[in-house]
């Protein structure tokens, strides 16, 4: 059989420039640049400065992708980038410097869910997704279970999602109240290694029989956090932050797993695949896998390189759709900063209000997606 083409994936949703390649399900070579020093003394990411870290990052770490791959840019035969969700003006670099080398090089453009991203990122290491599978997102702005079959045709089905702070969201916040530095998660599993998870007894959130059994709310835990933190301090003591950091992330992996558990076994699905920045945090690995055994699920959790931001994930969608033949996007693809997770395939386009034509068009945000016909899928 011949060869898929191979796929550049560009992923500048935030402050990560991640450019990967894939071709055939296989990872080929990638590289990522972050701009997470200029951003650690604001506490959080200021997007005027990621974006610019993303200007003077994105050619010599295409080219660092490349060289990694033993790769010229006359190989790529197809670009994948990510059109949202994300930060507007760090989007946009991606997006213009992959419309750039689709250009150039006369290739297919493939617009890609970040959050897509992230689920595809678990075939690099483990092959193709089981159909179904549940899947566990949890990153610093999403935490979401997800029922996905074909990822690159299927609708992605949403259990549950947070409503309001998400698990990274919580881990970044409680580590500054904590004065530990950012990014907050990994700071947090470091310092928890040295702390009792039992010490301090902070809420699990929605886990009520009355609670919607999917749903995710970390800002009570993080209110929680900050209040013991305070009277801690009051008593004229050292904050013990190494116990504070080991039941807050206690209380996290509690409520993912057990709630990511549960569903497999309700949907009747027999693997649990755990993905995004927070997929990384030693404890919510430890637990998951605990708890799936337990359960006779297969936990799929891709390595830590692979769950931050990068542009193989991206890279790796972009390589499901061309495989399943889904048409590529338009030139004038745009971005989405809030774009929901419905499928992998994210092709907005800005259209004017002041269009006469406007009211006649798919909603940018929602484009239908294209389903092969019997000659692309191979029957």
């Amino acid at each position: 059989m011949t060869a898929s083409p191979i796929v550049l994936g560009i992923e500048s949703s935030c402050d990560e420039t991640g450019v990967g390649l894939v071709r055939d399900g296989r990872l080929l070579g990638h590289a990522v640049a972050t701009s997470m020093a200029e951003h650690a003394r604001f506490g959080g990411v200021v997007p005027e400065i990621a974006a610019r870290a993303h200007v003077h990052a994105i050619t010599p770490t295409v080219r660092a992708a490349l060289d990694s791959a033993g790769l010229r840019r006359r190989d790529i035969g197809a670009v994948a980038v990510t059109t949202g969700p994300g930060l507007a003006t760090a989007l946009q670099v991606g997006v213009a410097a992959a419309k750039g080398f689709a250009l150039a090089l006369d290739v297919p453009l493939y617009g890609v869910h970040h959050l897509a991203g992230h689920v595809a990122a678990d075939t690099l290491e483990h092959g193709p997704l089981p159909d179904p599978c549940v899947v566990l997102i949890v990153s610093g702005g999403h935490t979401s279970l997800l029922l996905v079959r074909d990822l690159a045709r299927d609708p992605i089905v949403h259990l549950g999602d947070t409503l309001d702070d998400a698990a990274g969201e919580c881990f970044d916040k409680v580590a500054r109240v904590f004065g530990l530095p950012y990014p907050g998660g990994p700071a947090i599993d470091r310092a928890a290694r040295d702390g009792d998870p039992r010490a301090v007894a902070f809420p699990r959130g929605l886990t009520g029989p009355r609670d919607d059994p999917y749903a995710f709310s970390f800002s009570g835990l993080k209110s929680a956090a900050a209040r013991w933190a305070e009277r801690s301090r009051a008593d004229g003591g050292a904050l013990p932050v190494a116990d504070g950091a080991a039941a807050l992330q206690e209380a996290v992996a509690d409520v993912l797993t057990r709630k990511a558990v549960a569903a497999c076994t309700a949907h009747d699905v027999r693997t649990l695949v755990v993905v995004g920045g927070v997929a990384a945090n030693s404890r919510v690995r430890s637990l998951a896998a605990e708890r799936c055994s337990v359960a006779g699920i297969t936990l799929r959790v891709p390595p830590p390189r692979l769950c931050t931001d990068n542009g193989a994930m991206i890279a790796a969608v972009g390589d499901l759709l061309l495989r399943a033949g889904v048409a590529p996007a338009p030139l004038d693809v745009s971005i989405d900063p809030s774009a929901p997770l419905e499928y992998a395939r994210l092709h907005p386009v800005a259209i004017s209000a002041e269009s006469p034509d406007a009211a006649l068009l798919p909603h940018p945000r929602h484009p239908a997606p294209d389903r092969p016909g019997p000659a692309a899928q191979g029957a």
